[in-house]
Formats: C-alpha cells, structure tokens, sequence
C-alpha cells in the first residue's frame, strides 16, 4: 500500500503547501490529509477569500493532475462564511473532498471529518462547541463573532448562544457511520483530552473529554488531530493510544513543514520536521 501525508495548521502557508506537494510526490503518496485551519491566519474576509480562489483551487488542481487524493478539513480559524466556496472549489477537482463532517472512502478504508473544537477564549467561534452538557466556560477575550460574507455579526452573550448549539458530544454522534470503525480514519480538528496531544504552553491540556470517550467507544483504527500547534513540543508526546485506537497529533512547527509519512496496512508513523524555503 502506498503511504499518506498527513498535515494540519499550514495557516495559508504557501510554501508549506509546496512542501507538502512535492513530498507527496517524492514520497509516491496516494493521500494527503490536511487536518484543519488550512487559509490563512488573521481571519481577514478578503484574505482567505483571495487564498482560496487564487491559490487553493489551482493547488488542488496540480493534485488531481498527479492522481493524488487529497482530503481537507477546516478548523476554529477558517471563517465559515467560506465553506460555500471551498465546497465549489473541491467539486471541480474528483480526487479532492472537503471532508467536514463528511465522509469519503479511499480504497478500503472510510475518513470521517469533523472540523468544530471545544470553546477557547478566541472571539471567533464559528467552530466552537461546548464540549458536553453542563460544559464551564473559562474566560473570554471579549464578545464571540460569527463569520458572514461581508464581515462578522457579534453574540454579546456567547455562553448563551453556545447553549443552543449541539455539543461537540452531540456531533460527534451526528457523523456518518463508517461501515466497519475498525477500518475507519476519523479526522477530528480538535484533539482528545488525557493523553498529552492538546498541551498548550505552559503545561495546561484544553482537549475535548467527549472526543476521548468517543474514540474509547468506536475504536476506529486511527484518528488525526491538530489545534495546538506546539503540544508535541510541550508534551513530549504526538502518537498516542484509546484501547485499539492510535491517535496522532504532530502540530505545526515554525521552525519547518511538520508533517507525518504514514502507512496503513503497517499502521506505521513518522513525524517530520522538514525545512520550507
């Protein structure tokens, strides 16, 4: 079986993405896997916009051109307001999905995304879910926004707009069924809780007790995270068990391209960290 890529918080970095490419190639990857916060940081409208449309769309294309299936994910800085357009955009290309809580075969195994994350102090909260009934939210850094097309429209009482959204819990739940979990990839932005993949500076975990148990539940044969770009750093920890389950999350370095050369029939991993120009 040829390997797979796998990849998370690039952030619109274009050379990263180059990387990416040319080690897919290099690599004979049938795969890439992008894992989330894929456009640029900031959260400019006009920004991510011109980055999807100008360099995303032609990007993909060069995928399809080598015959490489490429799977996105958005994340918590992904403005919502532009899943319409990534969804347009992938649509043009048959070897590449948006995969946001959806699913999508590859061979003889089933991807399952899910691109919403456990509430964080951050304004933005297009992808932030309380965690499970009876979630305690922690300080925030001023009222949450949600994105629009033409700017962001504000929630004076966050807490209370979140209440009426279903959990990360409740979501989970709601994804498709793949056939057979034992042959199942999900790939779950925000990272478990408990097993040192959601480690922020300064030591703290901030991952999601719903995803952990879920995984406990499912047992798929491997899931991917990303969101806190230094936990293995802070950690000492990337890979990581739920009973059967590996669970993977590399970050993203500034000092490179971090990314993860994986096989599946091997159910072998590698963690890279590989210089950008």
């Amino acid at each position: 079986m040829k390997p797979f890529l796998y990849v998370t918080d690039l952030h619109g970095h274009a050379a990263k993405y180059e990387r990416t490419f040319t080690l897919a190639k290099e690599s004979a990857a049938a795969l890439v896997i992008n894992g989330g916060d894929i456009s640029p940081s900031g959260r400019r409208h006009e920004d991510q916009e011109r980055f999807y449309r100008t360099f995303l769309g032609p990007h993909f294309a060069r995928y399809q051109e080598e015959g490489i299936r490429y799977l996105a994910l958005t994340g918590n800085d992904d403005l919502g307001a532009f899943d319409g357009l990534l969804d347009e955009i992938c649509a043009g290309y048959p070897l590449v999905t948006h995969l946001s809580r959806r699913m999508a075969q590859v061979g003889d195994h089933h991807f399952v995304g899910l691109d919403l994350v456990t509430d964080f102090p951050f304004r933005l909260k297009d992808r932030a879910r309380r965690d499970a009934a009876g979630f305690a939210f922690g300080p925030q850094f001023g009222a949450g926004v949600l994105s629009t097309r033409t700017g962001f429209r504000e929630i004076p009482d966050w807490p209370a707009y979140a209440g009426t959204l279903p959990t990360i819990e409740e979501e989970l739940g709601a994804l498709p069924k793949p056939p057979d979990p034992a042959r199942a990839v999900y790939v779950l932005h925000g990272p478990p809780s408990g097993l040192g993949l959601d480690t922020i500076r300064g030591g703290a975990g901030v991952g999601s007790a719903a995803t952990l148990a879920f995984l406990g539940r499912v047992q798929p044969l491997l899931s991917l995270h990303g969101h806190i770009h230094e936990s293995p750093e802070e950690s000492g920890t990337w890979r990581a068990k739920v009973g059967r389950t590996v669970s993977l999350q590399p970050g993203q370095s500034a000092a490179g391209l971090t990314v993860v050369i994986g096989r599946l029939d091997e159910m072998a991993f590698e963690r890279k960290i590989l210089p950008v120009e």
